[in-house]
């Protein structure tokens, strides 16, 4: 499964077995982690064995069986939560080419818990990670026309980035997605709101990998 295959395949899941993590898939995805941390300088870590990184109301409501999640964290900068999103969105996507599951806790995080492996810099949220009880569902999606708009004939790069950006998992899951094309040149927005850059990253995300980033720059 490549990157492309894991955005269609990937569902959010909630409720996990008690499978351990392989030692050899917890090495692939620290390897992972490291060249995103290396490449964008980020402090994200894989934290296996516990559940701190969930709230309360998550641990009791939502969440079944979560033992292991990627803590997001970084410098305190106005980029931070923009790159945790973009970051996150690689490994979470990895983490499914590995035959895993995931669930972006977006609010339902706890920032003391989670702080707890960030070495002193900012959380910006937790990746839940694990083998699901189930592979999650398809949850109902907003069209092409609800987020995007280009400006003449659309190219084929276009549309498929599109696609691949209403598969994007958002903190809130607002999918408040604003996605413009112009030539070669996109933008994307999202509403403003606490999660607002963690989603922007995550969308940039999806769209490169759909779009293919060699066929576009943005603006």
């Amino acid at each position: 499964m490549d990157i492309k295959e894991a955005i269609k395949a990937r569902h959010m899941v909630r409720k996990y077995t008690d499978k351990t993590i392989p030692a050899d898939l917890v090495e692939k995805l620290n390897a992972r982690i490291t060249e995103n941390n290396e490449k964008y300088g980020m402090n994200i870590k894989l934290v296996t064995g516990k559940s701190d990184g969930l709230s309360a109301v998550a641990k009791l409501v939502l969440a079944r069986g979560v033992n292991n999640y990627i803590a997001l964290s970084g410098k305190d900068t106005p980029e931070l939560d923009e790159k945790a999103g973009y970051c996150g969105a690689d490994v979470m996507l990895y983490a499914q080419t590995l035959g895993l599951n995931t669930w972006w806790v977006g609010g339902m995080y706890s920032r003391k818990g989670v702080s707890n492996n960030t070495d002193g810099e900012r959380p910006a949220g937790i990746i839940a990670i694990g083998y699901g009880q189930t592979q999650g569902i398809q949850h109902k999606m907003k069209t092409p026309s609800d987020i995007s708009s280009y400006e003449g004939d659309e190219p084929q790069w276009f549309k498929d980035g599109v696609e691949a950006l209403l598969l994007a998992p958002t903190a809130l899951n607002k999918m408040a997605f604003t996605v413009k094309g112009t030539g070669n040149k996109v933008s994307l927005s999202c509403e403003n709101g606490i999660f607002s850059g963690v989603d922007k990253g995550i969308g940039k995300y999806f769209f490169e990998a759909g779009a293919g980033k060699e066929n576009f720059e943005w603006v």
